[in-house]
């Protein structure tokens, strides 16, 4: 929140918003605010930073006659499907008996990603909304994963041998934030490659769910 406040004080303008950050296979637990913490780190801080900055992002869309070019990329993971979509009656809790596994809640979570991104497009036409998978990206985020697992050693070679450069990985975000013909409302995976979305993701009335239960508690802190 101190960031957008900054940000928007500063600023009268965004052409670009990334939301990039993430967390991932982590143990049971809750973000301070009492949300799991995986979908409340995921889905719940990239929401609230964008409907914080929205009203920046709408205004710059409509200079130039309502021409400029604004765009909101949201990076989830191939991995966005839950069996079980999203359980809303369990997301106020650390969900230590969500399915079978820590993957499990953090599918869920990347599945908001994609549903909101998808949702974000329909409410805002002027924005092109975008979601992406990066790749298998070797990042210091697979070591919470590689902790999970318990076998250190042998996956870290694999991730070393056969997972994508940082500088690779990023080719994805920087396709959909500067190439032509990018379409908002779409799933990316890499690069620029459309029809992998799973058909949960695909559930227009299930973003709308989660858009509505977003907004709403979300609300003490975008009044």
């Amino acid at each position: 929140m101190a960031a957008a406040k900054e940000f928007v004080e500063k600023e009268s303008r965004l052409d670009r918003l990334f939301l990039n950050a993430g967390v991932m296979a982590l143990p049971p637990g809750v973000t301070e605010q009492g949300y799991e913490i995986q979908f409340g780190t995921n889905h719940l801080g990239h929401a609230l930073l964008t409907k914080l900055l929205l009203p920046t992002l709408i205004k710059t869309a409509e200079g130039k006659g309502g021409k400029e070019d604004v765009r909101v990329i949201t990076l989830s993971s191939a991995g966005h499907a839950p069996a079980s979509g999203i359980n809303f009656d369990k997301l106020k809790t650390s969900m230590d008996s969500f399915t079978t596994s820590t993957m499990s809640r953090y599918a869920q979570s990347k599945l908001a990603n994609v549903l909101f991104a998808k949702e974000l497009a329909r409410r805002y036409p002027s924005l092109t909304s975008v979601a992406l998978h990066p790749g298998v990206v070797k990042t210091n985020l697979w070591e919470s994963t590689i902790n999970w697992w318990g076998v250190g050693r042998l996956v870290t070679i694999i991730r070393d041998t056969l997972y994508t450069s940082v500088e690779d990985g990023a080719k994805g975000q920087l396709w959909a934030g500067t190439a032509e013909g990018v379409k908002s409302g779409q799933y990316y995976t890499p690069v620029g490659v459309t029809g992998q979305d799973t058909r949960v993701a695909c559930n227009m009335e299930l973003a709308k769910k989660l858009w509505d239960w977003t907004d709403k508690e979300l609300e003490q802190y975008t009044l």
